[in-house]
């Protein structure tokens, strides 16, 4: 049986971030025909750049954009910034617009923070915009993440275990569907 995969991606550039500890706790809610990658070096994608884009996008944008083609699905697990997204997040999303890899691609969002509605509608707002199949079920807004998410890759609170297994069904459901729908030769 070949396993759907769900490419992870965190939202910050901290080392052990809440939103890190969270991708590893999702990995236990799934079961065994799917995989999580988690994505790594964002922070080495360089300043969106349409010139460079238009000539010869740099190594490290096509090797993001083949991990985001090959994943069944993706999902965003990112922190508030500034009442905003982070900025290496919201850079490699930039470096996709005209190369389309979201597009109809089954997305999940997860903002958790000290709050996150802000940073939460705004990258929801880029992600719908460039086409992603995003949908109610598939996004959450987790307050006070750090008092919910354990540095152990646990989530500790329960209504926030419900609501993250909730979010994890419906992407599980939107991969399946999605893959249904492709043409089999």
């Amino acid at each position: 049986m070949t396993k759907k995969t769900i490419l992870a991606i965190c939202g910050s550039t901290r080392i052990s971030s809440t939103n890190l500890n969270l991708i590893k706790a999702v990995s236990d809610l799934l079961p065994a025909n799917f995989k999580l990658e988690i994505l790594e070096g964002l922070i080495e994608i360089p300043h969106f750049n349409p010139d460079l884009d238009n000539e010869n996008p740099p190594a490290s944008v096509i090797a993001f954009r083949n991990r985001l083609m090959s994943a069944d699905g993706i999902l965003i697990c990112t922190p508030e910034y500034a009442m905003g997204v982070p900025g290496t997040l919201k850079n490699a999303i930039d470096w996709t617009v005209s190369s389309c890899e979201f597009s109809h691609k089954p997305v999940a969002l997860i903002t958790a923070s000290s709050l996150g509605e802000k940073g939460h509608a705004s990258l929801l707002g880029t992600l719908k915009i460039i086409e992603s199949n995003i949908t109610d079920e598939t996004q959450l807004v987790i307050s006070y993440a750090k008092t919910k998410i354990s540095k152990d890759f646990k989530i500790t609170d329960g209504d926030t275990l419900k609501a993250v297994t909730l979010v994890v069904n419906a992407l599980r459901a939107l991969i399946e569907a999605n893959n249904s729908n492709k043409i089999q030769f």
